[in-house]
């Protein structure tokens, strides 16, 4: 126990929760927080639907995530180094934002937002390996559970404050203050010790962009490697359905951006990060096998309050446990996912595994749910959040293929949880 508090009471643990602020401030920026904005302005639902597309570089961070593994800036070493040149940035590009107007040229509200999720799965990558460089492997679990914390916050200042403020302020001058929130995450940079040990640079830009992939197929098999590609694909699709259209669901069910700005952002982040540290403890006694089952099922059935809301209206106490039960059930998935993820990362190369890895859980949030709006307009929300359900069933269907529910033993390495599982 004495040990344990040691390890939160650590800068590098400190570090960590304030660089999950920073990577999460972006996020909503371009996805819900900007769907709200829009839909105030009234924008064409099918067109708010596709700006979920503008998220593709959280897909395609792979490409360019050996780029920030094997070169170094001239100032503050490889990660924060990174860091800060990716925060300034994006202060620059979010106060840019203040200068759009929806209504008036998406197309360029489009490509400022497209700017910021670059900039901002750049930061992701950084962060995602500054955070395997740091800790030690006593470290990992306390590291992890703060970086959510951190980024659960953020979310919180982005997709409820943020939606609060806008119904007392223009959407203009709420990202102009988004902005100078994030212009403090430099000093967060600043703060967070730099990795001492850079052992592990690729010797050229060819091992750097290679040799992760080759390990991976080479480990897993190429048939196993592929089925769990399209796992991580297909996983958390039915929730990333919901996410994409929760926020115009709500406004136009007459909810005011307040309600939905308190509840969703609010509670509904709460909820999931209570059901992301239940999960975690949960998954220690199951495993990430059983996890994966168990939380992938709530996870797809939370999906069933969406669609009762919808049979109902504007049912603000419904509307309170249907935030709340959808968001709980996707922090349990979200807490296996990720303990799923480190699983197949070698340490040797973790930062461009990882970066793979989560470029593929981008897909379904950005890429695959683009069509959502017009889903929703053609079919009405009640048969949109059926088919929600519907969309959570072929990842699980692959379950047995790499994750049986009894599994045999396999010399296959778990890099960063094998210890974990055993205490």
């Amino acid at each position: 126990m004495t040990n344990l508090i040691k390890v939160f009471q650590s800068r590098k643990i400190a570090s960590l929760l304030l660089l999950g602020v920073a990577s999460g401030l972006p996020l909503f920026l371009t996805s819900k927080t900007l769907q709200a904005w829009m839909t105030v302005e009234g924008v064409d639902l099918a067109n708010i639907g596709l700006f979920s597309l503008v998220g593709l570089p959280y897909s395609l961070k792979f490409l360019w995530s050996p780029l920030m593994d094997r070169f170094v800036p001239p100032f503050l070493g490889r990660r924060r180094g990174w860091l800060v040149i990716m925060q300034v940035l994006l202060t620059l590009a979010i106060a840019f934002m203040a200068l759009q107007n929806p209504k008036q040229a998406l197309e360029l509200v489009a490509i400022n937002a497209l700017l910021i999720a670059f900039l901002s799965a750049s930061q992701d990558i950084v962060c995602d390996a500054y955070r395997t460089d740091i800790l030690t492997e006593r470290e990992m679990g306390a590291g992890a559970a703060v970086f959510v914390l951190g980024y659960r916050i953020s979310l919180l200042l982005t997709g409820s404050i943020a939606l609060i403020l806008a119904d007392r302020i223009p959407w203009q001058m709420v990202y102009l203050c988004l902005s100078g929130l994030m212009l403090l995450t430099v000093g967060f940079t600043f703060f967070a010790p730099e990795p001492a040990d850079d052992t592990h640079i690729p010797a050229n830009l060819r091992d750097a962009i290679i040799l992760p992939f080759q390990e991976f197929i080479q480990r897993s098999g190429i048939i196993r490697a592929l089925l769990i590609l399209l796992f991580i694909t297909l996983y958390k699709l039915g929730d990333a359905f919901v996410n994409n259209m929760a926020t115009p669901f709500l406004l136009q069910t007459g909810f005011t951006q307040t309600e939905i700005g308190a509840i969703q952002g609010g509670m509904g982040l709460i909820a999931t990060i209570i059901g992301a540290l239940l999960g975690g403890a949960l998954l220690s006694k199951w495993g990430i096998n059983r996890s994966l089952w168990i939380f992938g099922g709530l996870q797809a059935i939370s999906n069933l309050s969406y669609f009762i809301l919808a049979q109902l209206g504007q049912n603000q106490p419904f509307m309170v446990l249907a935030i709340n039960i959808e968001n709980f059930c996707g922090g349990l998935g979200t807490a296996a996912f990720i303990a799923f993820l480190m699983s197949l990362c070698n340490h040797k190369f973790s930062a461009t595994q990882y970066a793979l890895f989560s470029s593929l859980l981008a897909v379904s949030r950005d890429i695959l749910v683009a069509p959502s709006g017009v889903l929703a307009k053609n079919i009405g929300w009640s048969w949109f959040f059926a088919f929600t359900i519907m969309a959570a069933i072929p990842g699980l269907l692959l379950l047995p293929w790499f994750a049986p529910w009894n599994p045999q033993i396999v010399n296959l390495p778990r890099p960063g949880l094998d210890d974990f599982e055993q205490n």
